[in-house]
């Protein structure tokens, strides 16, 4: 599809159906976030971070479809065991836990991010309890916790896996904090990571010469840097990142499992006199314009390169068959 004044011919390729294309799935990810919201309790909220020790990510990498899923429940249950706590929320809370494996320059780094209602229901069911103010469960006793949760099942699940013991004496990261900015800002953030892959068409700058470049924001500054690896090298970091076939990259559990969905309504009813949280700005930060999705280009939009000419369909190629498995 090229530009008349310009003349740059820009690709529009068929869907993949790929789950974790981002382009292919933007509306199922629209879609799952309404969800989400529907779900939603009228409470403020609370953003969990669960990471482990980095001498347990090469295991992980190994071995990916029982230790994600050991890394999910030992998550989600340290927050529900430690809520239950009467000294805490002192009732059943939501989790929703969503798995991220890669940093913002694709080294392997599996954590599990939770978004947790501040607030639940009681344990004979029958009225809303609210978190406590100053945080909803303490972070150091749920990093103990999670540590522990991990360990045993691990043990129990996987006795043949070689364990460096030194990392059961130290103390694992879990960061926990209300979401200051809103929920709606965190669970927008956790939706990215659905349908999502390590590196996306808009952040790769050149492919060529055995060299791939692609560009990432630091997490601090918030400002785009550069950087170039050796193609071997740079599919060695995106591989890990792959998904297992069958396996969901998110969890609900508490409140929002399905099986407590009646207990879930129950409680928004009860709620319901509560305003929500009202929607917060989020701080202002430099963004780059192909960081974010963009609708696939059609004949007659205006050129994304030189902004000024349309654009026009010159051939269009057929689908090819998918071919066996």
């Amino acid at each position: 599809m090229p530009c008349d004044p310009c003349g740059h011919e820009h690709d529009v390729y068929h869907s993949c159906r790929h789950r974790s294309c981002p382009r292919c799935h933007r509306l199922d990810t629209e879609a799952w976030l309404e969800e989400r919201r529907q779900e939603r309790l009228p409470v403020s909220s609370v953003h969990v971070v669960f990471t482990v020790p980095h001498a347990l990510g090469e295991i992980i990498r190994r071995h990916p479809q029982d230790l994600y899923d050991i890394l999910f429940r030992a998550a989600s249950q340290s927050l529900i065991t430690l809520a239950a706590d009467p000294h805490d929320v002192g009732g059943l809370i939501g989790v929703l836990c969503v798995r991220h494996t890669w940093t913002r320059t694709l080294v392997y780094h599996p954590h599990v991010h939770g978004l947790v209602p501040a607030g639940g229901i009681s344990a004979d069911r029958t009225e809303g309890r609210p978190a406590r103010s100053s945080s909803l469960v303490p972070v150091h006793a749920l990093s103990q916790l999670f540590r522990g949760l991990f360990r045993d099942l691990l043990r129990q699940e996987r006795p043949d896996l070689t364990r460096p013991e030194a990392v059961w004496t130290k103390g694992w990261v879990v960061y926990g904090k209300p979401t200051v900015h809103g929920t709606e800002q965190v669970l927008t953030y956790l939706g990215r990571y659905v349908h999502r892959i390590a590196l996306t068409n808009h952040r790769l700058l050149s492919i060529e010469d055995g060299q791939v470049g692609f560009r990432y924001q630091d997490s601090q500054t918030y400002r785009w840097h550069t950087l170039t690896l050796p193609a071997q090298a740079c599919i060695r970091r995106c591989l890990p990142h792959v998904w297992p076939q069958g396996f969901h990259k998110g969890r609900y559990d508490g409140l929002w499992s399905p099986v407590h969905r009646p207990l879930l309504h129950q409680l928004q009813l009860a709620l319901v006199g509560h305003a929500p949280e009202p929607p917060a700005t989020a701080p202002a930060r430099q963004s780059h314009p192909t960081d974010c999705w963009c609708p696939p280009l059609r004949a007659g939009q205006p050129c994304p390169h030189c902004g000024q000419g349309l654009l026009v369909v010159i051939r269009s190629l057929p689908r090819h068959p998918k071919g066996p498995p």
